[in-house]
C-alpha cells in the first residue's frame, strides 16, 4: 500500500505540472517581482538572491528537466557532475546573455527549453537507441540545454530593462538565488525519487513517468511556439 500510494502522488504531481495552467506554462513574472524589478536601482543584492530562488522554485520548465536528468541516476558522483554541467550552462548565458545584452526572441528560447524536458524523457526511455541506433553524449547534451535555460533567465531579466548601476552585482546575486534555489528543489526531488526507487512501483512506472515528462515539455513547446507565431 505505501508504494502505491507513493507511485500514486508522484504521477499526481507529474500530471499537475503537465497540465498546469498558461499563465504557469509562460513562466512569467508575478505583479511584485515585476514592480520592483521595474523600480530598482544600485545594489539589491538580498532582493535579487531572493528572486533568483523564487524563479528556479516556481520554475516548472526547469524542474521537469531536473527531474528527467537525475530519474536514472543512482550514484552521488554522477548527480553532481550532471548538475554541475547544467549549473556551468545556465550560469554562463544568465550573465552573459544580460551584460552582453544579448536579444534573443523569449517564445523562441522558451521552446528549446520545452524541447529539453522532450529531450530528456524521451533519453530516458531510451528512444535513440531504439529509433535511430545512436546515443548522444548525455552529458554534453545536459551542458548545451543548460546554455539555453540560462538564456531564457536572461531573457526574463533583459524585460525589465535594468539600469547599469550594480548590475553585475545583483545578476550575480540573482545567479546565486537560483543555484540556492535548484538546490533546495533538487533535494526535495531526490529524496522522492530515492523512497521510491526502494518500491518495485518505480520500474513498473518509470515509463509512464518519463512518457508524462515529454508531454508536460511537448506543451509547453506548443504554447511557446503558438505565441511566436501569433506575436
Amino acid at each position: 500500500m505505501p508504494s502505491k500510494l507513493s507511485s500514486y502522488c508522484l504521477f499526481a504531481l507529474l500530471i499537475c505540472c503537465s497540465i498546469i495552467s498558461i499563465e504557469v506554462l509562460a513562466h512569467g513574472v508575478d505583479d511584485n517581482t515585476r514592480a520592483f524589478l521595474e523600480q530598482n536601482s544600485g545594489v539589491q543584492f538580498v532582493p535579487f538572491l531572493y528572486i533568483g530562488a523564487k524563479h528556479m522554485i516556481t520554475g516548472y520548465d526547469h524542474l521537469l528537466f531536473l527531474v528527467g536528468v537525475i530519474f536514472f541516476l543512482y550514484k552521488s558522483r554522477d548527480v553532481f557532475i550532471y548538475v554541475t554541467m547544467f549549473t556551468i550552462g545556465h550560469s554562463t548565458t544568465l550573465l552573459l546573455g544580460v551584460l552582453s545584452d544579448i536579444q534573443v526572441n523569449a517564445y523562441l528560447i522558451d521552446a528549446i527549453i520545452g524541447l529539453s524536458v522532450v529531450y530528456k524523457g524521451f533519453d530516458n526511455l531510451g528512444g535513440f537507441k531504439r529509433c535511430f541506433n545512436w546515443q548522444p553524449n548525455t552529458q554534453w547534451a545536459v551542458l548545451i540545454f543548460g546554455l539555453f535555460h540560462g538564456l531564457g533567465l536572461a531573457t526574463k531579466l533583459q524585460e525589465f530593462n535594468l539600469p547599469n548601476e550594480g548590475l553585475f552585482t545583483n545578476l550575480v546575486a540573482f545567479n546565486i538565488g537560483v543555484e540556492l534555489g535548484q538546490f533546495a528543489a533538487l533535494v526535495v526531488i531526490l529524496i522522492v525519487i530515492n523512497v521510491w526507487r526502494k518500491w518495485p512501483s518505480f520500474q513498473q512506472f518509470s515509463t509512464l513517468t518519463n512518457t508524462l515528462l515529454m508531454s508536460a515539455g511537448v506543451m509547453l513547446m506548443g504554447y511557446q511556439l503558438t505565441g511566436y507565431f501569433i506575436n
